[in-house]
């Protein structure tokens, strides 16, 4: 497969998961600051969301306040933000009409039917409810592209290259979903284990869809070291770390095999993936959690690098 061809199809899957992703921190911060019980709180929480998608410095240079509609208009529509769902969906338009005769049909009229769909709507009537009716549409397009490529695309080099795009920016936004939570939002100390406490935590499972499989699993009051254990290093849950960090490791083999060749994206990734089966919640909570997801990104990033040298991407 030419590298391009790699490329668009790697990144046609990660801008269909950002546009998701997206959609859900901006879930989480808007519910969050609608929970804010003091001056200023909600806007910290917007901002919060936004630093966790790394958006927060670009929306600084346009705009002085973080008001709820502000924020919303700019993750979801403003086209000078490279992570908005708009932007996503247009890079992630333009990637499929490339490899057009890469991927199916099915796909392709997913993909497209949405972004027509998407780029009627005013964002001047997008508020209250209907933001958060628009936010589950997202998530829900997603949905269906997903499985457009799960249900009918062929199982060969465009189909890992697909599927890698898709766990790197998932595992990514794992890792930054459970960042946002303790490195800005950590109530103060006399909050912990509180009513506000629990309501967060609550939105932080709910914006990776963990819930209600967390309730399943964990049948005990809300607790920061289990919900942490059921993003990182619980296998069953398609959203964590160690499920993403496994998932990525198996593309890359696959591609290894086809080709005939290991890559250093393969080391990689491996690399990566023992960092989170070697490890324990102790262990992650003793040299600080914050730290340890701050790595696991820097990892992630190091596996798209190599995966684009490897295969030629540029």
């Amino acid at each position: 497969m030419l590298g391009r061809t790699a490329q668009n199809l790697f990144w046609l899957s990660r801008y269909v998961e950002r546009a998701e992703n997206m959609a859900r921190l901006l879930e989480v911060g808007y519910r969050m600051s609608l929970t804010s019980r003091r001056e200023g709180g909600a806007s910290e929480h917007l901002m919060s969301m936004m630093q966790a998608a790394e958006v927060d410095e670009e929306f600084n240079k346009k705009h002085k306040t973080a008001d709820v509609d502000t924020v919303a208009h700019f993750m979801m529509f403003d086209p000078d933000n490279a992570s908005s769902v708009y932007s996503c969906l247009m890079a992630a338009r333009t990637n499929a009409r490339s490899v057009r005769t890469a991927i199916t049909t099915d796909m392709w009229e997913s993909l497209n039917g949405a972004w027509l769909e998407f780029s009627q709507i005013k964002p001047r009537d997008v508020r209250g409810a209907k933001l958060l009716g628009l936010l589950q549409w997202v998530k829900q397009l997603s949905h269906q592209f997903r499985g457009a490529l799960l249900g009918t695309i062929l199982r060969d080099d465009g189909f890992a290259f697909s599927q890698a795009g898709n766990f790197v920016e998932r595992a990514d936004n794992t890792a930054r979903i459970l960042d946002m939570k303790y490195y800005v939002l950590l109530p103060r100390a006399k909050m912990i284990g509180g009513d506000l406490d629990i309501q967060q935590w609550t939105l932080i499972l709910r914006a990776a869809s963990a819930h209600r499989s967390y309730r399943h699993v964990y049948h005990d009051r809300y607790k920061a070291h289990n919900i942490a254990d059921f993003l990182i290093l619980r296998p069953e849950m398609p959203r964590s770390l160690i499920f993403c960090a496994r998932a990525i490791e198996l593309t890359l083999d696959s591609l290894s095999e086809l080709y005939g060749k290991r890559q250093d994206c393969h080391e990689a990734a491996s690399q990566m993936r023992a960092m989170v089966e070697g490890t324990t919640m102790e262990t992650i909570f003793a040299h600080g959690l914050h730290e340890f997801l701050t790595e696991f990104i820097a990892r992630n990033n190091r596996v798209t690098e190599c995966l684009s040298e490897s295969y030629n991407f540029y």
